[in-house]
């Protein structure tokens, strides 16, 4: 069964992979093709995404059996920094009247967008992982 969690990153994910489409197409401007207009929608879904991510994702791990969270804490911390920062850029991004590939491969570029990505496939990770975990034990 999908988490919140899990969903929020396949909704980032997707939006980094559609971001990286669109930055190579060398489209001046979003306004008059179908691939500008899906791109606002992407980032509008990334942002939904981002709201509440670590929150999102501490309760996730919660439901996954883990007793303590206190040493997911600090990292917790630089999720939700990261999803904040990168909430930012794409709000800027999102202010622009036309949305051009260049700047969406500047965006593509953020070190606060790689990093938040870093952050999603590590946790991601322990998220999938405990659970397969979870599955193997139930089956012994």
């Amino acid at each position: 069964m999908p988490t919140d969690f899990l969903k929020r990153c396949d909704a980032i994910e997707e939006c980094y992979e559609y971001m990286l489409a669109y930055a190579g197409q060398g489209l001046p401007s979003d306004v008059s093709s179908e691939a500008g207009s899906q791109i606002r929608a992407f980032l509008r879904r990334a942002t939904e995404a981002l709201a509440g991510l670590a929150v999102s994702c501490a309760d996730t791990l919660a439901r996954e059996g883990i007793e303590s969270l206190q040493p997911y804490e600090g990292f917790m911390a630089v999720l939700n920094r990261d999803a904040q920062d990168s909430l930012a850029a794409i709000d800027v991004v999102l202010a622009q009247p036309a949305i051009s590939s260049q700047l969406i491969d500047n965006l593509n570029a953020s070190i606060h967008l790689r990093a938040l990505l870093t952050d999603l496939f590590l946790l991601g990770e322990v998220v999938r992982s405990r659970r397969q975990s979870a599955v193997t034990l139930a089956h012994e």
